[in-house]
């Protein structure tokens, strides 16, 4: 099948050479215009299916029939959906990065500033994954919160208010009378509202940029993110204070370019070596769960943000190897051992300290629903009862 600069499509019989059916594939090229040459080539013995785009955005997928359900996103192209690219320079990370920022700009220009800004961006910004990722139930139930206040804005903060303070209380001791439009939103803990901070009066313009972040596919943004808001929020006061706190944003590539020497390198050809030994498996994934991470300079956390991610997929390469010798693993959380507490931060200034809090907090997540792609099983793991322990202070001077 080919489908001028879209989609070209060679099928084969089952357990025919699916690199034979793309060279062939491939050789239908010749002769095609530029206009006509297609993004996407899928081969398939109707038993696999391989999914290449041809411009390189995103490496090939493979994977059995049965498992197209999973991936199925990843075909959006075909009824016009253009699929988001992972990479540091993202345009969506950056929409995000700068529609954020406006808001923050509205705040400060109307004289909300200082801490009380920096706390409430943070809760804005886990309220935000929290709506697009399962965490409030159902999803776009911060959305529609925002949507049925005020258009001019004026209930807005009475709102932002109420629901921090909901998210900070137990079902169970919430008031029967409360509105209903609250019901979605469970206990979160983790200190993340504990705080009674003072909201700001929102203005329409604010609303409708609260309203553009609502819009914004927070789920399948990089954790690397965090680092690109902080970078955009200090940078309003030019150059000056970032030099003097040395803030700089660490891209997600460099940080593997570190960590993978320092420590993942090692314990990938640790796994591969144990993988078909049931007791060395076992042992292995335990001490993934004693390992310990300290980064004494941590910014919003994105050294340690990568470093859990990157971990936790070697643990589900661990659970997915244990199938092999019988393990059941339709429970993965039960057996899902590394987890936030592992990792430990300490940071000179308050509000990158509070982001990189919150930015473990949505990574695991983000690996929970990542595990549970695998195994059939997921987890809200609200309330938030582990935490990164990220110290607010000099690293120089504290123990």
């Amino acid at each position: 099948m080919f489908w001028p600069g879209t989609l070209l499509v060679e099928q084969k019989s089952r357990g025919k050479d699916l690199d034979a059916a793309f060279t062939q594939g491939n050789d239908y090229f010749h002769g095609l215009t530029n206009d006509e040459l297609p993004r996407y080539v899928i081969v398939s013995d109707f038993a696999r299916i391989r999914l290449v785009d041809v411009d390189g955005n995103f490496p090939p997928l493979e994977f059995a029939l049965k498992d197209l359900p999973q991936h199925i996103d990843r075909f959006g192209f075909i009824a016009g959906y253009e699929p988001r690219k992972q990479r540091d320079d993202l345009p969506l990370n950056q929409r995000a990065v700068d529609t954020l920022g406006d808001l923050h700009d509205l705040l400060k220009a109307d004289g909300f500033t200082g801490h009380r800004l920096e706390v409430l961006l943070v809760r804005l910004l886990f309220c935000l994954f929290a709506d697009d990722t399962g965490i409030f139930s159902p999803k776009d139930a911060f959305l529609d919160l925002v949507e049925t206040s005020k258009p001019d804005g004026s209930d807005l903060g009475a709102t932002l208010s109420r629901l921090f303070g909901v998210l900070n209380t137990k079902s169970e001791h919430r008031q029967k009378s409360l509105d209903e439009r609250f019901d979605a939103f469970p206990y979160v803990n983790g200190r993340l509202c504990a705080d009674r901070q003072d909201i700001p009066e929102f203005s329409s313009a604010m609303r409708a940029k609260l309203l553009a972040c609502c819009g914004i596919a927070w789920g399948v943004i990089s954790p690397a993110i965090f680092g690109a808001m902080f970078q955009k929020i200090i940078s309003l006061e030019p150059g000056a204070r970032r030099r003097q706190m040395g803030a700089h944003y660490t891209s997600e590539a460099n940080i593997l370019k570190v960590i993978r020497p320092l420590f993942l390198d090692e314990l990938d050809a640790e796994f591969e070596n144990v993988k078909r030994n049931k007791n060395m498996l076992f042992a292995f994934q335990k001490k993934l769960r004693s390992l310990v991470f300290l980064d004494p300079a941590c910014g919003c956390g994105n050294f340690l943000v990568i470093t859990y991610r990157e971990l936790r997929r070697l643990e589900l390469r661990v659970l997915q190897a244990s199938e092999a010798f019988g393990s059941v693993t339709r429970e993965v959380f039960e057996q899902t051992g590394v987890n936030v507490d592992q990792f430990y931060g300490i940071e000179i200034e308050d509000f990158p300290a509070q982001i990189a809090r919150v930015a473990m907090w949505l990574v695991d997540h983000q690996m929970n629903l990542e595990a549970g792609q695998f195994f059939g099983d997921w987890i809200k793991r609200i309330p938030l009862d582990k935490s990164a322990e990220i110290r607010h202070g000099n690293a120089l001077r504290i123990e």
